[in-house]
């Protein structure tokens, strides 16, 4: 077990520090005339987004200041967790339902999504048993089918809540580390041909996702349901032209585009910051994800590399995919912009992730850094 320089990449720091003031303060932006109108409270979304921030940065620095090594004994158990959690959404009187889905589940006054936890869940257990497994690999029946076991069974609980965007970011992920941690790519293409039928169901066999990949296609056909959101996301975008109307001044908040502080808060940065700030909060995005990659790229050890690459691809594939989707490139779907979005499990878990990745910043042999 390497010890390390012992000093945090503080640009990584730094940077999910600069996102996660802004998140609060677009939060705030995107939901006080809202708050105000339901809850007669501007400020209602703006305190718990900065109690979420405090718990999540005390969080991250426990993390940060924890040996990661300290993490594998608790990988298996950690997943195990999380798959009876994903169950427990689905269990009336434990789960809580929202818009027609499971995803939560509510303890006294606090509600969390469990989806969140079991991603981080699934990359710490895929890099314990992968950096352990590296001589079998190679093999279909040894080093990749137990792991499609339990990726199966994380997908099917989330498909059952319905939650696809989680289980497609989940899905991806896992096999991206599958091939970078020597997997076969002819295994690996065997199995998404095989997934391909069912994907095709998940995406156009269910009613609701079909209408929304057609309104993708052509969203003006479908004006009033379910082209609607992305119709006023690009309203959005185009209102903001270059410079943006201003912190605050944005019209597409005002009751015309749904979950403004939560899944479209980057369609009203667009407006209010234009593309001068759509540009600045995506290099901020890219620039965290590259000094992810380049910790898993020095990380002293094989478990470390693994974790590092997996958590920083979760954060970028969920980022990238909300963008795209409010951007009108990817077909909706309720994914979280990490730090920026509302909700106390997104943000919490976004910072524990970089708290992870800063520690094993720290152990990176001196001289690499």
């Amino acid at each position: 077990m390497a010890t390390g320089s012992g000093s945090y990449d503080y640009r990584l720091l730094s940077l999910t520090a600069v996102l996660t003031a802004f998140g609060v303060l677009m939060v705030y932006s995107s939901s006080s005339i809202m708050a105000a109108a339901r809850y007669q409270d501007g400020f209602y979304f703006l305190k718990r987004q900065g109690i979420y921030a405090a718990v999540g940065l005390l969080t991250m620095i426990g993390l940060m200041r924890l040996d990661y090594h300290k993490l594998r004994p608790w990988a298996v158990l950690g997943m195990l967790a999380s798959t009876l959690l994903l169950l427990g959404v689905l269990v009336p009187g434990i789960g809580n339902t929202a818009g027609g889905a499971a995803r939560w589940i509510r303890i006294g006054g606090l509600t969390f999504q469990p989806s969140e936890a079991a991603k981080v869940g699934l990359v710490l257990y895929l890099a314990h048993s992968l950096a352990r497994k590296q001589d079998k690999l190679k093999s279909f029946k040894l080093g990749v089918l137990p792991y499609m076991v339990v990726l199966a069974l994380l997908l099917l609980l989330l498909l059952m809540q319905p939650d696809l965007g989680s289980a497609l970011t989940m899905g991806g992920v896992a096999m991206i580390m599958l091939l970078a941690a020597g997997s076969r790519l002819s295994h690996l293409l065997s199995i998404g041909i095989l997934a391909l039928p069912f994907l095709h169901h998940a995406l156009l066999g269910v009613d609701y996702r079909r209408r929304r990949i057609m309104a993708f296609l052509d969203p003006w056909k479908y004006p009033t349901d379910e082209g609607f959101q992305i119709i006023q996301s690009m309203i959005a975008f185009g209102n903001g032209g270059l410079s943006g109307q201003g912190l605050g001044g944005s019209q597409q908040k005002l009751f015309f585009l749904p979950e403004a502080h939560t899944d479209f808060i980057f369609s009203v940065l667009g407006e209010e910051a234009g593309f001068i700030g759509v540009l600045m909060v995506s290099s901020l995005f890219l620039i965290l994800i590259w000094r992810g990659f380049r910790v898993a790229l020095l990380a002293p050890d094989e478990f470390g590399r693994l974790l590092a690459f997996g958590l920083t691809l979760l954060l970028g594939l969920q980022a990238f995919a909300n963008m795209g989707v409010v951007m009108g490139l990817l077909p909706t779907k309720g994914l979280a912009l990490p730090f920026l979005s509302y909700g106390g499990t997104s943000l919490v878990t976004s910072l524990a992730t970089v708290g992870i990745l800063l520690n094993i910043s720290s152990q990176i042999e001196e001289g690499r850094t």
